[in-house]
C-alpha cells in the first residue's frame, strides 16, 4: 500500500510538471514566399510559424523580390487564461494549452519606373530638409568654411 501511494504520488508530480503553454505566431503573405524577420531575427519564408514567450509588440520586416518591403509593428494578445494570476495555473496543469496568433500581410508590387524613383527621392529630400537642424546647411544655401591654409597657386 505504501509503495503504491509513493508511485502514484510520483506519477502525479510528473504529470503536474508536464503542463505547458505553447505560443505560436503564424505569418502569411500574399503572395507567399516572402522573407520575414521578427525583431531583426530571420524567421524564414512565408508561410512561417514562430514560437514566442511573451505577449507584446514585435517588429516585422517582410521582403520579396518585385514587391515593396514592409516594415511594421505587430501585436500579440493572449487569451484570458494567459493573464496573471491565471497564467500560473495554465503553466502547471497537466494539459497542453495553445495560444496561436495569425498575421496576414498583403505586399504591394514595387514600382520601379523612373517617375516612382524620382518621387521617392523627392520624399527623402523633403524629410532630410524638414529634419535639418537650425543653422545647418539646407538646399540652396552655401556653407562658408574658412580654409585652414591659403589656396595653392596653380603650377606654371
Amino acid at each position: 500500500m505504501q509503495r503504491s501511494a509513493t508511485i502514484l504520488t510520483l506519477f502525479l508530480a510528473v504529470q503536474a510538471l508536464s503542463g505547458c503553454v505553447e505560443r505560436r505566431i503564424s505569418i502569411e503573405t500574399d503572395p507567399p514566399g516572402a522573407l520575414v524577420w521578427v525583431n531583426d531575427r530571420q524567421a524564414g519564408r512565408t508561410p512561417v510559424a514562430v514560437s514566442f514567450t511573451h505577449e507584446g509588440t514585435y517588429d516585422l520586416r517582410i521582403e520579396k523580390d518585385g514587391y515593396e518591403p514592409l516594415v511594421t509593428p505587430a501585436t500579440t494578445e493572449g487569451p484570458i487564461w494567459d493573464a496573471v494570476p491565471l497564467d500560473f495555473f495554465a503553466e502547471i496543469l497537466p494539459v497542453r494549452a495553445r495560444n496561436e496568433t495569425r498575421w496576414v500581410f498583403v505586399l504591394a508590387p514595387r514600382n520601379d519606373s523612373e517617375e516612382a524613383l524620382v518621387s521617392r527621392a523627392a520624399e527623402l529630400r523633403a524629410k532630410l530638409v524638414g529634419s535639418a537642424v537650425e543653422g545647418s546647411a539646407v538646399e540652396g544655401s552655401a556653407v562658408e568654411n574658412p580654409p585652414s591654409e591659403p589656396p595653392a597657386e596653380p603650377a606654371p
